[in-house]
């Protein structure tokens, strides 16, 4: 493992890829969303992660504007019965937000990782 620092892309196509931020090689998931301890190529320690709710909500926005558009497409277009919409959309639904979250999780853990984010702290300031 060299030290020369690793570029945004290279980050980010490392987080696509489900893999460590660190070293690109270990796995990130132990299960669907559920991440590994540690990476087991170069050993970092994956307790600082914290990925919150971003992955979910980029999920839902980018998802509910695509199933929406098309739903106002085939209702303004051809009018079918509301048991069609449910047929059509459902598992479009389905597809359009659990399939892209685990990349977007681990893509956000990586930028997360490339630009040392961490949680907000208060610091002291003398008045002046």
């Amino acid at each position: 493992m060299t030290d020369t620092p690793t570029t945004v892309t290279e980050s980010a196509l490392r987080g696509l890829a489900c893999k460590c931020p660190r070293c690109g090689r270990g796995k990130l998931y132990a299960g669907f969303l559920t991440l590994a301890p540690r990476c087991e190529a170069c050993g970092l320690d994956y307790a600082f992660i914290d990925s919150g709710d971003g992955p979910a909500v980029f999920i839902i926005m980018l998802a509910g504007a695509i199933v929406v558009a098309a739903a106002l497409i085939v209702e303004v277009k051809y009018q079918p019965p509301f048991w069609v919409h449910a047929a059509l959309w459902l598992p479009l639904i389905i597809v359009t937000t659990l399939v892209p979250l685990r990349s977007m999780k681990s893509l956000l853990i990586a930028l997360q990782f490339h630009h040392k984010a961490a949680e907000g702290q208060l610091t002291r300031r003398d008045p002046k």
